[in-house]
């Protein structure tokens, strides 16, 4: 099979298309004919070698996909050849074929097409791990969302809308802010011209946001904790911009809380809840609630091309990656 391979940890200009044995699936393990791979920022961060997950090499990068299951390890009772399916994965995504865990594969419904749920798993699921669990949104409050125009923060506006809160989408560029407004935000905050925390403020007469989901952090980190209110929690969910430092006495008059949420962690203590987020997911998206930006649709060949896309800041939404004759 082609995959795209990691031999040394680096730039993602030195992966390659290369020729490969197809990989076995083990017990509990499910083999997947790929037709989707969705692109994540962390897959340039594991082929430089600064990722949690260090595969052996060589490896293939890609922590999500969608196809056909091609063939089931031992045990795996719940899949069987042919099923539509999509999948996080350790690593192994942008290939001809991948391996996934039982545990970590779901049915895809036959009204979603591959190129949406191999955008799926990952932006979908760790927002909704992220609002529901961590951060607790109630219906009627009000949900700041940073990066909202970015691959998962357009899945947290979706969300949050969709769990009957307030969604103030801020991002850096009037385009991204109006494809944030047709997924559902109720505000809009520029922050390359705006301050934000003058600003949520001001859209919220004065009471501050009772969540910001945060996927940014550096800069941005100071005015957005700020922007919340008594009570207020602060989603940490990425570092795109940088790893901020949390003044404790912040927390404390407020009745803040900084809330740490990382879907590579939570689907090891918390299967059952992992499996509801995506039963709840997928009833969203049954009722048309959650809409999938897949902005860019590139073969296998382009790989590094379309992790570029996202390192260098000219996507929004989703871009991942089709096999050839899928």
């Amino acid at each position: 099979m082609r995959a795209v391979i990691c031999r040394a940890w680096g730039p993602i200009d030195d992966l390659r298309l290369e020729d490969v044995p197809p990989p076995t699936p083990k017990a509990g393990q499910v083999l997947i004919d790929v037709k989707a791979t969705g692109v994540n920022y962390a897959d340039s961060i594991m082929v430089a070698g600064r990722y949690q997950t260090k595969p052996d090499f060589p490896f293939s990068p890609g922590l999500e996909t969608a196809g056909v299951v091609a063939r089931c390890g031992d045990g795996v009772t719940r899949y069987r050849l042919g099923d539509r399916v999509m999948a996080i994965l350790s690593y192994g995504g942008f290939a001809e074929q991948a391996v996934a865990d039982e545990v970590e594969t779901f049915a895809i419904p036959p009204a979603m097409p591959f190129d949406d749920a191999g955008a799926f798993p990952i932006a979908y699921v760790s927002s909704h791990v992220a609002i529901r669990w961590q951060g607790r949104l109630e219906a009627g409050e009000t949900m700041l969302v940073l990066g909202a125009a970015g691959g998962v923060g357009l899945t947290a506006v979706e969300i949050g809308k969709a769990m009957g809160a307030r969604v103030i989408a801020a991002a850096s560029t009037a385009e991204k802010l109006a494809v944030a407004r047709e997924h559902g935000a109720d505000d809009v905050i520029d922050y390359s011209r705006e301050k934000l925390t003058e600003r949520v403020m001001e859209l919220t007469g004065g009471k501050g946001a009772d969540v910001c989901f945060d996927p940014v952090g550096g800069d941005l980190f100071d005015a957005a904790l700020s922007s919340l209110g008594w009570g207020g929690r602060i989603l940490l969910v990425g570092f795109v911009g940088g790893i901020p430092q949390i003044p404790a006495n912040r927390l404390l008059v407020k009745h803040r809380a900084a809330l740490g949420s990382a879907l590579r962690y939570f689907r090891w203590h918390a299967q059952d809840k992992m499996r509801r987020t995506v039963d709840e997911l997928l009833a969203w998206y049954g009722a048309g609630k959650l809409k999938p930006a897949v902005t860019h649709r590139l073969p296998l060949e382009q790989t590094v091309d379309a992790i570029r896309l996202l390192t260098d800041r000219k996507a929004y939404g989703k871009v991942v990656v089709m096999p050839a004759g899928t």
